[in-house]
């Protein structure tokens, strides 16, 4: 059994990709991060950064005590070596979906979600945060493009690259990216979201809809501070 501690982000729907993609046994935890649930001490107990997802595994491989982990690079690392799926055995495959889902949580996730931020939540819309987040969005678009030309997937075959990196290009209008740009990225995400796992995780996701950020979660959202984390 996989406890699953999530919320309806980007982040999230990883997770849900991948275990409605392995049939894993889980159960899902909701940590409604517009509420602070992710400062609760139990939760930082397994998720130190305070951030959503993390999973606790109570059949890992070794046997023993459960494992909990914390990042969703981490866990969708975690989970593919688990169930020996989603990640390629070839040496040189293998690296490369490392680098894509490296090049996921070290860019696209954050340069998108800067994005999201300047754009859409901040009270106060500065033009040279807004451009600068959506040039360099529109620059990992075109990364992905190239790298997707003459595959079905990133590295050839469907892997946990591919689920790391889907969610993050689903709110694509939001980042001010007209997607059929990118006839490689567009032909890709129109593969990932018929696979019904992918639907079958956003289905998932309608049950905890993120609701219109007020002032108070927003000041839970974005004026977070490390005595925040230590109350």
């Amino acid at each position: 059994m996989i406890e699953l501690y999530y919320w309806s982000t980007p982040n999230g729907h990883k997770i849900t990709i991948f275990l409605e993609e392995a049939g894993l046994d889980y159960k899902i935890i909701p940590i409604n991060i517009a509420k602070g649930e992710q400062f609760n001490p139990e939760f930082l107990s397994i998720s130190p950064n305070n951030r959503i997802p993390a999973i606790i595994d109570y059949q890992p491989l070794s046997q023993g005590e459960p494992i909990s982990v914390f990042e969703s690079g981490a866990i969708l690392l975690y989970l593919a070596q688990k169930v020996g799926k989603f990640i390629p055995s070839d040496i040189r495959q293998y690296t490369q979906t490392l680098e894509w889902l490296f090049w996921q949580v070290g860019g696209l996730g954050p340069m998108a979600g800067q994005n999201h931020h300047f754009g859409i939540y901040a009270p106060e819309k500065i033009p040279y945060a807004i451009e600068r987040y959506v040039k360099e969005t529109n620059r990992l678009y075109g990364v992905l493009n190239n790298q997707l030309e003459g595959k079905d997937y990133i590295v050839g075959e469907y892997s946990i690259a591919d689920m790391a990196c889907y969610p993050w290009i689903v709110p694509y209008a939001n980042q001010q990216q007209d997607i059929k740009d990118f006839p490689y990225l567009e032909a890709w995400f129109h593969r990932m979201e018929e696979r019904e796992a992918v639907i079958k995780a956003y289905e998932i996701a309608e049950q905890f809809k993120q609701p219109t950020v007020t002032e108070e979660s927003r000041n839970i959202l974005f004026g977070q501070t490390a005595k925040k984390v230590s109350d």
